[in-house]
């Protein structure tokens, strides 16, 4: 899905992208949902598909913003920090203690983000790599909001609605904001790959949502870092990119860093799962900022 988004963003733009996808995506998934729907969300499972739905425009457009502009296997990496991101969120607003083990896994992963940025400068990629960059770390502290949400929206929804309600709210959310943008042209050429980058991502998200009601987020989260081997891939076989030897070792730095704090968690005494219902008023309210 990121490598077509990436040729459909270098090819149209990204609010453009992401306003026909979302329009392609709620055409093919509405029918489906309001047909085999047994009954309407609860009040709570609809505040949580209108929260992450709201969420998940700025982090969705500063991420293929941001993936147009760098290499996928570095754009992945430096998405990477976003587990850690939950955790120091976690403590702001949940009050969790940040042990030893954390602060170094948060720190040796900010070496790896270091290094990767030491890389583009040797490599001298240019202006537009650098504000990539900064867009995909930037889109990484929504995606940390973004982990918890998941969660907690897959205890209390089934996925068919969670994918029906995230296309809606955020296909509303980009034409209520397209006055202010502008109504970008019709993609001509570009339906077949919309409808490819739509189908996968309606995939993607059925599938998270039926994971993330049947383990943690901090269990599932590990799976992601997978992705860094398929951005490699698939960077490679579509757009001919290479991996430097800054963005691997910055990545692995990463990926330590993630697993020292992990660690650290899983080994907490107090480390149980938290509820939804047990989220504290002052977390709610910033969910609602």
């Amino acid at each position: 899905m990121d490598a077509a988004m990436k040729g459909l963003v270098i090819a149209l733009g990204t609010w453009p992208t992401m306003l026909w996808r979302s329009v392609l995506a709620i055409a093919v998934i509405a029918p489906i949902y309001l047909l085999l729907r047994a009954r309407w969300p609860t009040r709570r499972a609809l505040r949580f598909h209108i929260i992450r739905g709201v969420l998940v425009v700025p982090m969705s457009v500063l991420f293929f913003w941001g993936l147009a502009r760098v290499p996928m296997a570095q754009a992945i990496a430096l998405s990477f920090i976003a587990p850690l991101i939950a955790q120091w969120l976690a403590a702001v607003l949940l009050g969790e203690t940040m042990g030893p083990r954390t602060l170094a896994g948060s720190l040796l992963a900010s070496a790896g983000v270091a290094v990767i940025f030491t890389g583009q400068a040797k490599a001298d990629l240019g202006v537009d790599a650098l504000k990539g960059s900064i867009a995909i770390i930037g889109s990484a502290f929504f995606y940390a909001y973004n982990i918890v949400l998941m969660r907690q929206q897959a205890l209390a929804a089934k996925p068919l609605e969670i994918a029906f309600f995230q296309f809606a709210v955020t296909g509303a959310a980009f034409w209520l904001l397209t006055p202010l943008i502008g109504l970008p042209p019709l993609p001509q050429g570009h339906w077949g790959a919309l409808a490819i980058a739509a189908l996968l991502s309606m995939s993607g998200m059925l599938l998270l949502a039926w994971a993330y009601a049947r383990a943690g987020a901090g269990y599932l989260s590990a799976s992601e870092y997978s992705g860094f081997a398929w951005a490699t891939l698939f960077g490679w076989l579509v757009f001919g990119e290479r991996v430097s030897p800054f963005t691997l070792a910055g990545a692995t730095l990463i990926l330590a860093g993630c697993w020292i704090a992990a660690r650290a968690h899983s080994e907490r005494p107090d480390a149980a799962p938290v509820a939804p219902d047990m989220i504290p008023p002052q977390a709610e309210a910033a969910h609602d900022a």
